[in-house]
């Protein structure tokens, strides 16, 4: 009976021989792929600058914008199109996230942002703030982002910001709000006197 089985046990078998030109040629296909995707992503930021060409320069931080009522320090997250927290704004460096140091001041919010522009919200184009879960590209827990409504050159803007201190959020979503609210009043009180 065990001589049945030395035939099976016995036959010659030699090790796989590894085929290193097939092997390139899948690695190469594969990053030339990569590259191309890349490319394309690459076109397409590029296209939506082009489409968005129409917005015009950021303003800047005046030179005397009084004293701080709040600061923060955090990562800003990028800028969209208000209500559409998909369609991302790239033009004029809104689409470029970093880090930021936020000052607001009686005459509005001012962005730093190292190794990105800076950009400065006047206190007259606040349009309201809130806390929010996500901005394209980011998502948090629920009110893990604080996003500020604003308008630039007629458009409405949502820009999502998170602190180093999440606990801050809520004071600047009232702070944001009460400036916009005093600046409407005192606008709406100059316009009923003339």
């Amino acid at each position: 009976m065990t001589l049945e089985f030395i035939p099976l046990a016995a036959a010659p078998h030699s090790a796989p021989v590894t085929d290193w030109s097939g092997r390139i040629a899948w690695v190469v296909g594969l990053l030339v792929f990569v590259v191309f995707v890349y490319w394309l992503m690459r076109q397409g930021w590029k296209w939506r600058g082009t489409l968005q060409g129409d917005l015009p320069e950021l303003p800047s931080a005046p030179g005397d914008a009084g004293e701080p009522r709040l600061t923060l320090s955090g990562r800003y997250h990028g800028s969209t199109t208000a209500g559409q927290w998909l369609d991302r704004i790239v033009a004029r460096g809104l689409g470029t996230r970093s880090r930021a140091e936020l000052t607001l001041t009686d005459q509005g919010l001012a962005v730093e942002r190292p190794g990105a522009a800076d950009f400065f919200v006047p206190a007259a184009a606040l349009r309201g703030a809130r806390l929010d879960a996500g901005i394209a590209g980011k998502v948090l827990p629920e009110g893990g982002l604080l996003i500020v409504t604003w308008e630039h050159g007629g458009r409405q803007i949502d820009s999502g910001f998170r602190s180093d201190q999440a606990g801050e959020h809520p004071a600047w979503v009232e702070a944001l709000n009460r400036l916009r609210s005093e600046h409407t009043t005192e606008h709406t009180e100059t316009e009923g006197a003339r």
